[in-house]
């Protein structure tokens, strides 16, 4: 079975009109839950941002029934495949001001397939998914199928396809925090 380490997750933030990039270290150096702070330059909010991973590890109990736990991935992590890796993206609005617009950009790793249903968002937020290199966003991904005898149909996306996540906050009160939760699968 073929083992590999991840390289990096990257964290893209939009503040209103501001745009913010970071690279979050990745799992196959040491795992930092670090943090970066996207900043609205016309109100002086401040968003504060933790990316963190975990490893879905699965154990029976004395029935035979499965039992899932989530271990944090730090330091030389290795992960294989079939394994589900669940990210957790915290955004804390430090200032004392409201945030607009707040939109945040997580790709899907290389090697990764997203785990669909699998994204959930507080604060009134909204989920949308990119499956063309983060170019174009939509809630329900779909492509077309070219079936025997040339007829075209349009199905859903397979998870296979989804390159990224796109999170979209109305606004964030301050000193609030927003949280969202997604988890990927090994190919």
């Amino acid at each position: 079975m073929k083992r590999f380490s991840i390289a990096g997750i990257g964290a893209f933030a939009l503040v209103a009109t501001v745009p913010f990039f970071t690279q979050i270290p990745g799992i196959a150096n040491v795992w930092h839950s670090d943090s970066a702070v996207a900043q609205n330059v016309k109100t002086q909010g401040q968003i504060q941002l933790h990316l963190e991973a975990e490893k879905r590890l699965v154990s029976q109990d004395q029935q035979g029934k499965q039992i899932y736990t989530w271990q944090a991935l730090k330091g030389q992590a290795v992960v294989q495949p079939g394994d589900v890796l669940r990210y957790t993206l915290i955004g804390e609005n430090k200032s004392d001001r409201l945030v607009k617009n707040l939109t945040l950009n997580q790709p899907i790793p290389q090697r990764m397939s997203y785990v669909l249903k699998s994204a959930n968002i507080t604060n009134n937020g909204k989920i949308v998914y990119s499956i063309d290199g983060g170019r174009s966003f939509t809630e329900n991904p779909t492509i077309k199928v070219t079936l025997p005898g040339g007829k075209v149909e349009t199905r859903p996306a397979p998870a296979s396809a989804y390159t990224h996540i796109r999170l979209q906050v109305p606004s964030v009160a301050a000193k609030t925090i927003i949280k969202a939760t997604y988890q990927t699968q090994v190919r």
